[in-house]
């Protein structure tokens, strides 16, 4: 590769060398002039090209291709510097809160994908048959990122498994997370059919994300927490998500009690 761009550019160099000599020879002063200054331009140019194609050179042949170059990009304003081979990437630092942020959030996921398979079985409304659909998707993979989140870290991976969102493994109830339907609740919303149904999905899951904004709000006031990059994506994108979402099943409310008026 080196040698050729060599001889290419000793070929530049050349033909630059033959303008020069047509210039001098040009009948017009005007035009010679005009010839010298567009070749001096292209030969500074030429400069520039085989400088820089030098130090690709040098730095070609001090690099052994075996070994890995860890580049480290500097601050603003600051040069990068180029690590080790042997350096290792290292996972920010956590909190305990975001431990038991994630690890309860499973189980508050777990729960509103449970729910909304209830629907299919339960209601007729495309509505919120589209919205069901819409909330299972997203939250069974945001599941699946908070598990590789724990796992990456070597914490307690939950399961997230249907029907037992307020259970643990040995069959105790567990401490519901913030807006967490009842063991009662669910129980209702299993035995609805119908408008009856819609009715208790909506006013479930309104509840239900409502204390997941509580979960991403206490996670943000607790110091030294949050601050995983990670983490802070997926909290505030959850966050974003759901607020939404409460207002979609706001106006769905709305819209049934203003049917049921008529």
């Amino acid at each position: 590769m080196l040698r050729k761009s060599t001889a290419l550019l000793s070929l530049v160099a050349l033909l630059m060398a033959m303008g020069y000599a047509k210039a001098a020879n040009s009948p017009s002063p005007r035009m010679a002039a005009m010839m010298s200054a567009s070749l001096l331009d292209r030969t500074q140019r030429f400069i520039a090209v085989k400088h820089k194609l030098g130090i690709v050179a040098t730095d070609s042949q001090q690099t052994d291709p075996a070994k890995p170059v860890v580049v480290q990009p500097g601050a603003p304003g600051k040069p990068s510097r180029t690590l080790p081979p042997s350096t290792r990437a290292t996972l920010p630092p956590r909190s305990q809160a975001d431990v038991e942020f994630m690890q309860g959030m499973i189980m508050h996921h777990s729960q509103a994908v449970e729910m909304t398979a209830l629907i299919s079985s339960h209601t007729e409304n495309k509505d919120l048959r589209l919205l069901g659909a819409r909330i299972s998707s997203s939250q069974s993979d945001e599941i699946k990122f908070m598990q590789r989140w724990l796992a990456a870290r070597g914490e307690r991976v939950p399961m997230a498994t249907p029907g037992m969102s307020d259970m643990d493994m040995s069959h105790e109830p567990l401490a519901l997370m913030p807006g967490m339907l009842t063991p009662e609740q669910m129980k209702a919303l299993r035995k609805a059919k119908s408008a009856e149904f819609d009715h208790l999905f909506l006013t479930g899951m309104i509840q239900h994300h409502n204390g997941a904004l509580t979960m991403v709000k206490d996670l943000f006031d607790t110091a030294g927490a949050g601050q995983d990059a990670d983490l802070f994506n997926f909290a505030t994108d959850a966050d974003n998500t759901q607020r939404a979402e409460i207002r979609i099943m706001q106006g769905m409310l709305e819209k049934k009690s203003l049917e049921e008026k008529r």
